[in-house]
């Protein structure tokens, strides 16, 4: 396994960073009518910078391994509104909107990262 981190090196975290922030923005845009609803957000340079720090260890086959097990880690957080709606939700649809589209492009520069290199160790095993 660690091989394989060699080839991907910190890629892989970032994909799974992006894809559970994607998560927490299309719920909050999912819940823009919901009374008392806080919008969260998690702070991607804090979370990963984090990931990169703390060593995870599996103990059991069934444990899931990484940061997301639970909401305990530090960078996830509530959004502070611009302007607060009367009945306390804290969702901003265009604020959310933007931040989902900035989120998919990171992931989609990751996924074509990654992809090249694949296409490059793909193409020195059939030795091209």
């Amino acid at each position: 396994m660690s091989s394989m981190n060699n080839i991907f090196g910190i890629h892989e975290q970032s994909l799974m960073l992006s894809s559970k922030r994607a998560q927490l923005i299309a719920n909050n845009i999912a819940n823009a009518e919901t009374p008392g609803y806080l919008a969260r957000d998690l702070d991607f340079k804090s979370v990963f910078n984090q990931s990169q720090t703390v060593q995870m260890s599996q103990t059991d086959a069934a444990h899931h391994v990484g940061l997301f097990d639970g909401e305990g880690f530090s960078g996830l957080s509530y959004r502070i509104p611009l302007q607060p709606a009367q009945d306390g939700n804290t969702v901003d649809v265009q604020m959310e909107k933007s931040a989902y589209l900035d989120n998919a492009m990171h992931f989609q520069a990751t996924m074509r990262f990654l992809n090249g290199r694949i296409q490059g160790l793909l193409s020195a095993i059939k030795g091209e």
